[in-house]
């Protein structure tokens, strides 16, 4: 039996590998083949995906300081994680006097020497970023703009936000005052109404184009290719062909609720696993009581504790997803 491990990260105790090697632990190898594939929405952990980066480029952070910021190159295709050279995570412990300065400046860079280092086609997963500056930090890096007609840009985003309301969804999450959004919803729309301008793109009007505080959409008008997160990097797994070639499929996340059905990992999985009439099992850190799961779902909170869970993720994730295999082998057709 072809068993496939497609997990998305437990935020904040276990990345989408250590949650796939896990699971992996409670899989019989003496009878069933097994294939590990992390999955990402767009955001934090999708540079992971692909094996992690094997570059390293000292870059501007968000406030202006430096950062070393992994990103990854194979042959001509190149993957970068925004947060990595923009990331909230970069300033959380940093007095933050005023987050209207955060830039995306780095994260341009990245792209800049993705592009002279020989790349043709570029992802980039953009959540978790610092900033609401519409993408024009990263712009101002990346000059002149016009060597990136050639280029192949495709942006995994992880929301639907609009580039005009990603000041008030995005801003207080990263410190902006109610006059701060003010200013920064003011901002993006001299923005959007600059790049219709000069190059005649109307970002208020791309779905997407609001992630990573407007960095999508500002990628957009250098031709950028806006995607859902999981679709983008899905298609780059060849996840359809993985899941309709195995015998039983496992993902999971930290936690399962009705916006894990919005574009995230676990709901686009069950989707391609139902096309595919593929069985499929959950396993969680939590599951929403109120969620009506159609494939056996399990939640380590229900089976090991809410404690235990956190403080020992992955032997608990491994005790978890050992006891739905056994349920399912009972039963197989119920998967």
């Amino acid at each position: 039996m072809k068993v496939l491990i497609v997990p998305d990260k437990f935020k904040g105790t276990a990345t989408a590998r250590e949650v796939a090697e896990s699971i992996a632990e409670a899989v019989d190898n003496s009878s069933q083949e097994l294939i590990i594939q992390p999955l990402a929405d767009g955001g934090e952990g999708t540079l992971e995906v692909f094996g992690g980066g094997n570059k390293l480029s000292v870059v501007q952070g968000p406030l202006g300081e430096p950062v070393e910021a992994e990103w990854r190159l194979q042959g001509n295709s190149a993957v970068i994680e925004m947060s990595k050279a923009s990331g909230l995570h970069l300033i959380q412990h940093k007095v933050i006097k005023d987050p209207i300065d955060a830039s995306t400046f780095g994260t341009g860079e990245l792209i800049r020497t993705a592009l002279e280092r020989g790349a043709k086609d570029i992802l980039i997963g953009v959540g978790g970023s610092a900033t609401v500056d519409g993408g024009l930090g990263a712009l101002q890096a990346m000059r002149p703009l016009k060597r990136y007609k050639s280029l192949e840009i495709n942006v995994a985003c992880d929301v639907q936000t609009g580039f005009l309301e990603c000041a008030k969804v995005f801003g207080p999450q990263k410190g902006a005052t109610p006059k701060q959004i003010k200013f920064l919803e003011n901002r993006l729309q001299r923005l959007a109404q600059i790049f219709l301008q000069e190059r005649n793109i109307d970002v208020t009007t791309i779905p997407m184009a609001g992630a990573a505080g407007g960095l999508a959409g500002g990628l957009a008008t250098v031709g950028a290719n806006l995607q859902s997160g999981f679709e983008a990097v899905s298609e780059r797994v060849d996840l359809v062909n993985l899941i309709e070639d195995a015998d039983l499929v496992i993902t999971g996340e930290g936690k399962v609720d009705d916006s894990s059905f919005d574009g995230k990992v676990v709901g686009g999985v069950l989707a391609l696993a139902d096309q595919m009439k593929t069985p499929a099992i959950v396993i969680a850190g939590s599951i929403d009581p109120n969620l009506a799961m159609e494939v056996p779902a399990y939640s380590l909170k229900e089976d090991v504790g809410e404690e235990k869970a956190f403080s020992d993720t992955k032997r608990s994730i491994t005790k978890t997803s050992r006891k739905a295999l056994v349920n399912w082998s009972v039963n197989p057709s119920k998967g």
